[in-house]
C-alpha cells in the first residue's frame, strides 16, 4: 500500500485537471469497461420497464420471467422510438410501440410483422451484461469481457438486519460525475457545508492520510477528543458527547465509494465505538449529469431495536438532506462556473486535496488505457 503525503497537494500536479467535464471536440472522461450500478434491486420490478441513460447511451431494464434482469439500448433500430414506450410479451420479448418490432432480452430482433418478416442484421440491438449483488444492479458498458469479480465489495448491505439498514436514495445531480467524486474525496468540507449534521469547528483541523493499494485510493480524517458530529451522536449512547472521531473513504474506480464514519470515546480503540458505513454510488449520465445512489449501514449497534427503527429513518433523512440541499447546490453551481470561461481553468490546490490528485492520476491512466 502506497502512503501518500498531503504536502505533495501544494506541488505542480500535471495529472490535476482542468475543467472535469468535456468541452466541445474533446473526448468524454468516461471509463466503459467498468461496473456501474444502474439502479437498487428493488428499483426493478417485474413486469416493469425501466429507462436509464448511462454514459450518454439510452438502456432499458427488465426482469426476465426467470428473474434476472436484461438490459440493452433503448433505441429502436428502425425508427429509433424508445423500447421501454413498448410492452413486455412472453418469453422476455419487448415489443416496440411504434411498428410492433420484437426483440429478445439478448438485444436480437425476433421479430418483424411487416411484409415477408425478413430480419436484417441491422435490426439487432446492443445488449449489456448485467449482474445483481449487494442488492444492487450492476451493468457493464464496454466492449471487453465483462468480469463480475472486478465488482466492488459492497457486502456490509448482504445479510444484514434491516433496521441498521437505510433505505435507498437517489438523486440525479445536474453536474459532471468526478466534482461529485471530489466532494467526497475531500471531507474536510463536512465541516462547513454540514455542519452541526456530518462535521463541526473540532474536526475542521483533522489528520489527513490517502493510501493507495492497486488502483483503489482511501483518504482518512481523525479528529482526537472532539465533538461528535450530530449523526453519530444520536447513534451512541451517553458519554459520546465528545470523543474521538474518524472516517476513511474509499474509491474504486471509476466512481464507486465507501465511506467508514464512527466515533468513540476519547482514547478508546474504534472497535469499542460505533458508526455506519455509507454507500456512494456514482453513475455518469451525460457529460453534466449524474446518477447518485446512496444507502447506509450501521456497524456495532449499541442501541435498541426500539431506537434502532427511528435512527435508520433519520439516518436517510439527515444524509439525503445534507446531499440534497447542501452539497448538490454548490456542484451544480461549481460546474456552471466551470462551464463559462472559453479557457480551461486550473485549480488552486492545497494540503487537503492529497485524495483527489491520486484518484485522478488512477483515472487518467485507465482513460489513457481505453484510447
Amino acid at each position: 500500500m502506497d502512503t501518500i503525503s498531503p504536502l505533495q497537494a501544494t506541488k505542480p500536479a500535471p495529472n490535476m485537471p482542468v475543467n472535469a467535464s468535456r468541452r466541445p471536440g474533446e473526448p468524454s472522461r468516461f471509463v466503459h469497461n467498468t461496473w456501474y450500478v444502474a439502479m437498487f434491486s428493488s428499483d426493478l420490478e417485474r413486469g416493469q420497464m425501466v429507462h436509464r441513460t448511462i454514459l450518454n447511451e439510452p438502456v432499458v431494464f427488465y426482469r426476465k420471467e426467470d428473474g434476472g434482469v436484461a438490459a440493452m439500448i433503448d433505441r429502436c433500430s428502425h425508427r429509433f422510438a424508445p423500447l421501454s414506450m413498448g410492452k413486455l410479451l412472453p418469453g422476455d420479448r419487448v415489443q416496440c410501440i411504434y411498428h410492433g418490432l420484437e426483440f429478445g432480452a439478448d438485444g436480437q430482433c425476433v421479430k418483424n410483422p411487416h411484409g415477408k418478416g425478413t430480419i436484417p442484421p441491422p435490426l439487432h440491438l446492443r445488449s449489456f451484461p448485467v449482474v445483481e449483488r449487494h442488492t444492487l444492479i450492476w451493468i457493464w458498458m464496454g466492449d471487453k469481457k465483462a468480469d463480475p469479480a472486478t465488482i466492488p465489495d459492497y457486502s456490509c448491505l448482504d445479510n444484514r438486519p434491516a433496521l441498521h439498514v437505510t433505505r435507498p436514495g437517489y438523486l440525479n445531480v445536474a453536474a459532471h460525475y468526478e466534482l461529485v467524486v471530489d466532494n467526497l474525496l475531500d471531507l474536510s468540507h463536512i465541516s462547513y457545508v454540514h455542519v452541526g449534521i456530518l462535521g463541526n469547528a473540532d474536526t475542521a483541523n483533522a489528520d489527513i492520510g490517502v493510501d493507495q493499494k492497486g488502483d483503489v485510493v482511501a483518504v482518512s480524517r481523525i479528529s482526537k477528543n472532539a465533538e461528535t458530529p450530530g449523526i453519530l451522536k444520536m447513534m451512541s449512547p451517553a458519554g459520546f458527547e465528545r470523543g474521538d472521531q474518524w472516517n476513511t473513504i474509499s474509491w474504486y474506480p471509476p466512481s464507486n465509494m465507501i465511506l467508514e464514519f464512527g466515533a468513540s470515546k476519547p482514547g478508546e480503540p474504534k472497535e469499542k465505538g460505533t458508526g455506519y458505513f455509507a454507500i456512494h454510488l456514482l453513475t455518469p449520465e451525460t457529460e453534466r449529469s449524474t446518477h447518485y445512489h446512496y444507502t447506509a449501514a450501521r456497524w456495532n449497534v449499541l442501541t435498541d431495536d426500539e431506537q434502532n427503527a427511528k435512527i435508520r429513518d433519520k439516518i436517510y433523512e439527515m444524509r439525503t438532506f445534507a446531499f440534497a440541499e447542501q452539497d448538490v447546490p454548490v456542484i451544480e453551481a461549481q460546474q456552471i462556473c466551470m462551464d463559462q470561461p472559453e479557457k480551461p481553468l486550473r485549480p488552486a490546490l492545497l494540503s487537503i486535496d492529497a485524495g483527489p490528485i491520486a484518484y485522478r492520476k488512477v483515472l487518467d491512466r485507465l482513460l489513457s488505457e481505453e484510447g
